[in-house]
């Protein structure tokens, strides 16, 4: 009978140590769930944005200043003020007052100065050396091409479609180079004034190397296409060629214009403006 008894004991003291164990032993807490990142969102404008409105406000008054353009003079406050809002209408004064120059232009002029007190004046402008370079390219043609004896009066009336082979390139290469001598004679001006302006964008070495291309092409059609509707084909001769290629390199855009506006006009014709 103890002994009975004494292992009850002890079989009751077990279970109440397993159950206080168990009370005590803290269960794992359940991960934290993961939440998506937010990326804070930064309202008004960057600082970056304004420290580049300064930077631009700076350039047009030192633009100003050493051209002689005359200032608004509500400008001073303005930039005393250091509000964003009085920066933007300082920025605005300043645009109309160093007009046709923009922050861009004079920024990228200020920086080929920079860039060019080290060098030749030939490469101060590298759009300015390029063009000068094709200019001559285009001369060594017109000079080449000319001296040949296959480039006459009879060659240039018998036209693309009357000439083939050796005299049919030369009477070509002859009307492009005219061509391009007449575009080159309109950008080398142009660019010569935007650089007195300080218009100059660095957009400008692309586009003018795509006029290059049309104004040899507008010469060509010109000079090919349009001079076989005259009336009488004995006056196209070697100075009116000349002349309508010269033309149509000079004035390539306006060759475009005038092609668009007779495209309109024709589009005009079959689809009409306001189908109902």
């Amino acid at each position: 009978m103890p002994v009975f008894l004494f292992g009850s004991v002890t079989t009751f003291i077990v279970k109440c140590i397993i159950m206080a164990n168990s009370e005590t032993t803290p269960s794992p807490a359940p991960s934290p769930k993961k939440t998506p990142s937010i990326k804070k969102i930064v309202e008004g404008i960057s600082p970056d944005v304004v420290h580049e409105l300064g930077v631009e406000i700076n350039n047009m008054i030192g633009f100003a200043v050493y051209n002689g353009i005359i200032i608004n003079t509500e400008v001073n406050s303005l930039i005393q003020n250091s509000t964003v809002d009085d920066l933007i209408n300082a920025h605005n004064l300043l645009c109309k007052n160093v007009a046709p120059a923009t922050p861009k232009s004079i920024e990228y002029t200020k920086k080929m100065h920079q860039e060019g007190s080290t060098k030749s004046v030939f490469n101060k402008v590298p759009l300015t050396r390029n063009l000068m370079i094709l200019a001559l390219v285009f001369l060594a043609m017109f000079v080449g091409t000319v001296m040949s004896p296959d480039v006459s009066n009879d060659s240039l009336d018998k036209g693309i479609l009357g000439s083939d082979g050796i005299p049919l390139l030369l009477n070509l290469g002859y009307l492009g180079a005219v061509s391009g001598l007449g575009v080159l004679f309109y950008l080398l001006k142009d660019v010569s004034s935007a650089i007195k302006k300080g218009t100059l964008v660095p957009e400008d070495s692309i586009s003018y190397m795509a006029q290059i291309l049309l104004g040899i092409i507008a010469g060509l059609l010109m000079s090919e296409i349009l001079s076989l509707y005259l009336t009488n084909p004995d006056e196209v001769n070697l100075f009116n060629k000349s002349i309508l290629a010269l033309i149509g390199g000079f004035s390539s855009d306006a060759i475009f214009s005038i092609l668009q506006g007779l495209i309109n006009k024709i589009k005009g014709i079959f689809i009409p403006s306001n189908p109902q």
